[in-house]
């Protein structure tokens, strides 16, 4: 029988399985203050749709070519590379809370500097600074809404990363054709800022990280505000010791991140997951939205209105995905979402190789085929690899091995957003669009193979499926019989020698 389990059979609550759960506001409130990170995200990401049209086009501020354009839209992938593990180790070292604070700072500078810019050189290191930025969120904010969370809402709260994402889309594609260049800057910038107040006024510092760091005290404080008053947190306080006591057996250096199992394993599934995320093509459509509807030719819906209805859709998908993630599971709603995003590229780009050839009257299906798109990648490959990034890996090696992770898919990522362009001029949008498309078809194998199901599952018990350790054949079974010892004292014999 595992340790955890004896202990937290000694608590009020119960056994860890059936333990009753504290209060979810404060944990709401706590992942929702963090999220205001991946709500920039979104209008670093969205703000070349409206305003590379402006740049490339004529009397622009800043006139700049459709090579530079790539650079522009591609250079925040390089930036990533350079704030992910940086990000990920002040995390472990200066706590969760801080850190994400912190990274409120560059993000005035990366918006200030775009709206002061007079050359391109002057935008490519503010995108620069700004991808810096991203990499510093996708490798910290999982992170703390992973270890603040209960099982039972931890797939609701990490899919909100990604609702804030789309949420900062659809703000930038909503405003952007309306303002100006620096108008939108400026309203760009504010998120940061109200970011930065936010975090240090409402989310409390994890108590895992605190456990970690030897404050148990702090730790206690975290989970009753976390939790509530009324809820009994020596259960949880005692499986969270004990894991982080197991964890402290072995160090965190890049060795023993490769000799861990566990760890490899999660790693694979990340990886794997970030990766098709990348080839799926899903930034390419986010940063060249209205060019895209504009080459498609629609006269039913302009290209500034097919984008916010994008926008739009992303939200209300998305948020639909952090209502069934914890009921429907991770991994059905990501096969679901990755195979008919295939099949929508993959009718997109017969949609461009019909109107090479001269056939015009088809042009619904751009917004059809990405409205279809969209909707499924936010129900599942949107949100989900962000809330398996934050539940896959232990805490003693969760800054180090997320800070990698994002290293390489960031270089994927600037590959993916810098190739579109000369993908284009070699094959055009068809061929284009079914490379994407041949992409999910992997994506969708790479699934069904290689990620676990974490729903309803604690970190402890992820953990030990990823080291290859069985479950109990009938755990509810056995958890009444450790019930019904505390209870009869004369059964515990037998009851010991089944569990």
């Amino acid at each position: 029988m595992d340790l955890s389990v004896f202990s937290s059979m000694l608590s009020v609550n119960g056994p860890r399985g059936t333990r009753r759960e504290g209060k979810k506001f404060r944990q709401y409130a706590a992942a929702l203050s963090t999220t205001i990170g991946p709500f920039a995200v979104g209008t670093v990401l969205a703000w070349t749709s409206p305003v590379l049209p402006m740049l490339e086009g004529p009397g622009s501020k800043i006139p700049i070519t459709s090579d530079e354009g790539s650079w522009v839209g591609s250079l925040i992938a390089i930036g990533a590379i350079i704030g992910s593990i940086p990000a990920g180790k002040g995390a472990d070292i200066y706590g969760r809370k801080p850190t994400i604070a912190a990274l409120a700072v560059p993000f005035i500078i990366s918006w200030a500097m775009i709206y002061f810019a007079t050359s391109v050189w002057e935008l490519y290191v503010a995108r620069l600074i700004a991808g810096a930025v991203i990499g510093g969120v996708t490798a910290t904010v999982p992170m703390y809404i992973g270890e603040i969370a209960e099982s039972s809402i931890r797939g609701e709260l990490g899919s909100y990363i990604q609702v804030k994402v789309t949420l900062g889309i659809l703000y930038v594609y909503a405003i952007g054709p309306f303002v100006s260049y620096e108008q939108l800057a400026l309203l760009c910038g504010i998120i940061p800022v109200i970011m930065f107040f936010l975090v240090l006024l409402v989310a409390p510092e994890t108590p895992t990280y605190l456990l970690r760091k030897g404050k148990k005290r702090e730790a206690e404080q975290s989970l009753i505000l976390l939790r509530g008053i009324d809820y009994d947190i020596s259960g949880e306080l005692e499986e969270l010791q004990m894991q982080l006591e197991e964890e402290q057996k072995r160090s965190s250096n890049f060795r023993d991140l490769i000799s861990s199992r566990a760890t490899v394993r999660a790693s694979i599934a990340v990886m794997g997951l970030l990766s098709f995320l990348s080839f799926s093509g899903i930034n390419v459509l986010i940063f060249y939205a209205e060019s895209i509807f504009k080459e498609g030719g629609s006269e039913i819906v302009s290209p500034k209105t097919s984008s916010i209805i994008i926008g739009v859709l992303q939200v209300i998908f998305t948020f639909a995905s952090a209502l069934l993630v914890d009921k429907a599971g991770r991994r059905v709603l990501l096969l679901i979402s990755d195979s008919v995003m295939a099949v929508c590229l993959a009718g997109l780009g017969y949609f461009f190789f019909l109107k090479h050839n001269g056939v015009s009257a088809l042009n619904f299906i751009p917004l059809v085929s990405l409205g279809v798109y969209i909707s499924t990648f936010s129900l599942g490959f949107g949100p989900i690899p962000g809330v398996m990034m934050g539940e896959l890996f232990s805490p003693d090696v969760k800054g180090l091995a997320l800070g990698i992770v994002c290293v390489i898919a960031s270089l994927l990522e600037f590959v993916v957003v810098k190739m579109y362009q000369n993908l284009l001029n070699w094959f055009g949008y068809a061929v284009t669009f079914w490379i994407f498309a041949g992409f999910c078809v992997l994506g969708t194998v790479f699934v069904w193979f290689l990620v676990p199901e974490t729903k309803n599952k604690s970190l402890q018990e992820i953990q030990n499926e990823l080291n290859g350790k069985k479950k109990p054949k009938n755990r509810n079974a056995n958890r009444s019989l450790q019930m019904e010892s505390l209870t009869n004292p004369y059964n515990n014999e037998k009851n010991a020698a089944i569990v």
